[in-house]
């Protein structure tokens, strides 16, 4: 389908990500699945989307905006280990500031883990994949893919300020002040389980990158 299809899975995955959060959708969604299993089934929705928008972009025509060099593979290999990293510290976890927080109300200011560095881990590890791969992916559905990704990351960290800002009222200026400190974990163990779960799945990205994209980051 070409370009037709590219357009179709772009609207599919911004109406999938925008539509389920608000108001009233997600408090009804919420009152049917529980909290958690929105969380599941959100985040299933947007695996699913997101597979068959890069699937669309390589099914694109090319158009090419700088030449592919040996080197731009490493980039990606370099970033993501820490991206799977971030994201297996951020998964299910607290956070009061961002989307996809459990039990926020247990947040601990004193024990923020990885929200010490970033109110927003799991934005943060989109914006860092989505401009690592930029860099190996020059031509035109690529670089549109990925670099709507990393400003959809960003203008996404932005709202969401604006947003709980606007919820939290004084709670947000106290917790932000107050989780700005070491990245101490609520378990050490706990955060060890995690890290190593993050270089799993970053294995896991590696073997299945080939068989469902069709390049093989490591040559």
């Amino acid at each position: 389908m070409g370009w037709g299809e590219y357009a179709l899975a772009f609207g599919a995955f911004f109406l999938s990500h925008s539509l389920p959060v608000r108001p009233p959708l997600r408090p009804w969604l919420v009152a049917r699945l529980g909290r958690a299993g929105f969380g599941v089934a959100y985040s299933a929705l947007s695996l699913a989307v997101l597979a068959w928008l890069i699937g669309a972009a390589g099914r694109a025509p090319y158009v090419p905006l700088w030449d592919w060099a040996p080197w731009q593979n490493h980039v990606p290999l370099a970033v993501m280990l820490p991206v799977s990293i971030l994201l297996a510290l951020a998964v299910a976890r607290p956070n009061p500031f961002s989307f996809g927080g459990v039990r926020n109300a247990a947040f601990d200011p004193g024990r923020p883990g990885v929200v010490a560095l970033t109110r927003h881990p799991l934005l943060l590890a989109l914006t860092l994949w989505a401009g690592a791969h930029v860099v190996p992916n020059g031509d035109l559905a690529h670089v549109v893919l990925f670099g709507s990704f990393a400003a959809f990351a960003l203008l996404g960290g932005r709202l969401l300020d604006r947003r709980r800002r606007r919820e939290m009222g004084e709670a947000w200026h106290r917790l932000d002040a107050a989780r700005r400190r070491w990245p101490r974990p609520e378990s050490w163990p706990r955060a060890a389980m995690r890290v190593a779960a993050g270089i799993a799945l970053h294995a896991a990205l590696l073997w299945l990158h080939p068989r469902l994209f069709g390049v093989a980051p490591l040559g």
